[in-house]
Parts: C-alpha cells; sequence; structure tokens
C-alpha cells in the first residue's frame, strides 16, 4: 500500500563505546582525511528527501560533533543529544527529537559509505510497506553452531541476508515498536517484527561497511579510494538489482 510521501527525519546513531578500536574514536576516526562521522552527516544533509537530521552521540563527544555541526552549517542537524548504555536506548533518545515526521530513517553514524542512492530506494520500498531495511545476501555458507562447537544445522544460503542501516519506517511504526520494547533489539527492524509487522528488505551494498576494529577502517578506506578512482556505481555489482524479501 502507498500511503503517500511526507517529512523525513533521520537519526545518526553514534554514541558507541568503540571498545573495539584499541584506544580510537571511531566516529572521529579519519577516512581519507574525513572524520567518519563527517562523511555520514555530509550524504544525509545533502540528500533532497531528508528533512531533518538528529545526531545520538556518546556524552563526551557532544561538544565535539555539535562544534562539527556548526562548522560545516549543517542547518538540517535539529539536534545533538547524547545516547544510552545500549543502541536502543540511543535510538529511543532520537526518536524523541524527531518531531512532526512521518518518516525515520536510521543509520549508524559508522557506516561511512552510504551516498543517497541507499536512502532514496529505502524511502521507495518504506513508502509501500511501511518498514524497509538495507540488507545484502550473504556470500559465504553459514554453520549454526552449539556452546559445545558442533554444528547444529547449515541453512540455506540463499535465504540468508545481511543486515544494514539505513532502516527505514514510518513513524508512528517505529515509536510504537520502541514503546513496546523490553528485550534487546540488535537492530530497529527486530524491533517492528515482533509487532507482527512486515518488515521489505532491498537491495544493499557491499561496499556500505560498518566500522567496528581498525581492519574495518582499513577496508573503508581502501573502498573509497578505488572508487574515486573508478566510475563504479557505489553498489557494485550489485547496484542494478532492484530485488527485495519479505522477512517472516
Amino acid at each position: 500500500m502507498n500511503e503517500g510521501s511526507g517529512p523525513v527525519g533521520a537519526i545518526i546513531v553514534a554514541a558507541g563505546t568503540s571498545s573495539r578500536m584499541e584506544g580510537v574514536d571511531k566516529v572521529f576516526a579519519e577516512l581519507d582525511g574525513e572524520p567518519v562521522l563527517a562523511r555520514v552527516l555530509a550524504v544525509f544533509h545533502d540528500c533532497s528527501q531528508i528533512d531533518k537530521i538528529v545526531v545520538v552521540l556518546a556524552r563526551k563527544n557532544l561538544e565535539r560533533g555539535r562544534r562539527l555541526v556548526k562548522e560545516r552549517n549543517w542547518h538540517k542537524v535539529v539536534a545533538v543529544c547524547s545516547g544510552g548504555s545500549r543502541r536502543q536506548d540511543s535510538v529511543r533518545e532520537g526518536l524523541r527529537r524527531v518531531t512532526d515526521c512521518d518518516w525515520v530513517v536510521i543509520h549508524d553514524g559508522a557506516r561511512p559509505l552510504v551516498d543517497s542512492d541507499l536512502i532514496q530506494r529505502g524511502l521507495l520500498v518504506a513508502r509501500e510497506s511501511g518498514a524497509a531495511v538495507a540488507a545484502v545476501p550473504v556470500k559465504d555458507t553459514i554453520k549454526i553452531v552449539s556452546r559445545g562447537g558442533l554444528v547444529q544445522q547449515t541453512p540455506l544460503r540463499s535465504s540468508l541476508w545481511i543486515a544494514q542501516t539505513p532502516q527505514i519506517f514510518r513513524s508512528a511504526l517505529i515509536n510504537k515498536a520502541y514503546l513496546q520494547a523490553d528485550d534487546e533489539a540488535t537492530d530497529d527492524a527486530m524491533l517492528v517484527e515482533q509487532l507482527g509487522h512486515k518488515v521489505e528488505v532491498y537491495m544493499g551494498s557491499y561496499r556500505n561497511v560498518k566500522v567496528t576494529t581498525p581492519e574495518d577502517l582499513a577496508v573503508a578506506e581502501a573502498l573509497l579510494r578505488s572508487a574515486s578512482k573508478t566510475s563504479l556505481d557505489p553498489g557494485g555489482s550489485c547496484a542494478s538489482e532492484s530485488a527485495t524479501m519479505p522477512i517472516g
């Protein structure tokens, strides 16, 4: 069902502890001369379909984040706030500040290679289904393993996708999901699924990596430099695919 468009708010979640970054704060780590967070915010600010942005940071980074927004004159940023101890607590803080929006786009501040195309395609899918998640098909064989190290099951690879962000929802839907959330969730779509609402997957990008370790930062750097030397679409070989699949 297509219920039309409306104002779109974005929540950039960047309140993690960077515990696996060997002392480096991942959202302010430099990526080809620019802070990771700055690359994310620039894309969302320049995306014509985004009306307002809320940035959720660790408390220690609030002043640094606000200074960055002011220096770059990112007028779409309506709030820079501190997050909670869990990712879902941080998203909840962002939701409180994304007001008067019909749609909410939630993105990890540690995914610096996002582009406007990924955001816009997600909005098109979400406007049909109410909930859309960027994802890519699994390339490797996955094993479900017991605590004792024994293989219990080998699921069909064709049914497995790796969830990414952006994750895009009708505002009323994601707010309801967070209002009823009790258990810890690893992503926002999981909470919407728990409501019994179907979530639609759209093709993400293998370049849309999340910086969690120094090795991830090196991969992102290599991908960024490779893209600048070629005219390949940021989505790589998957860019032409428009496949979607319902979850559940």
